[in-house]
């Protein structure tokens, strides 16, 4: 079964969305990046890794993080549903740059945000994850924040 993915500024409904929320479809998006192509800037190479994530795609998060951090193993949580993909900010300097972003998403029946700055570097022509500092926390939406479904409802009403 294919994972979930929604964006809450996104019709829910459209297959053809990019996972990583930004507006574009997926085919115009990251599916050149998932294809081979390298990603432009840090920015657009953390987009393609969290659209990845959302689609069970492992060999391309191991191909596009750094050897020098990258992991022997990488295993995905299978029952994750990636809903929502903020990106706070991005910079470039040089060969490297920088990516905050927080993604939100559900684990079994739990609602959680991953809060990150992303560390990326430009080697070789191309740009690759270096590093980030993870932080996860339960998700809590407020009173009249919109459902991460998409449905228009607010979150309590609906999914919460």
């Amino acid at each position: 079964m294919p994972p979930t993915i929604r964006c809450n500024n996104m019709n829910p409904h459209d297959s053809s969305s990019c996972p990583c929320c930004s507006g574009a479809g997926y085919a115009d998006c990251c599916l050149p990046f998932h294809r081979g192509k390298a990603a432009p800037s840090p920015e657009a190479l953390m987009r393609s890794r969290y659209s990845a994530f959302a689609l069970e795609l492992a060999d391309y998060l191991k191909q596009t993080w750094h050897p020098q951090t990258r992991p022997q193993d990488l295993t995905l949580e299978p029952n994750t549903q990636w809903l929502k993909l903020d990106v706070l900010n991005s910079t470039t300097t040089g060969e490297q740059g920088t990516v905050s972003f927080v993604a939100t998403f559900k684990e079994k029946s739990e609602y959680l945000q991953l809060s990150e700055t992303s560390d990326f570097v430009f080697d070789d022509g191309v740009w690759y994850y270096l590093d980030g500092n993870a932080q996860f926390e339960t998700f809590k939406p407020g009173r009249n924040d919109p459902c991460l479904c998409g449905s228009g409802k607010k979150f309590k009403k609906c999914c919460g």
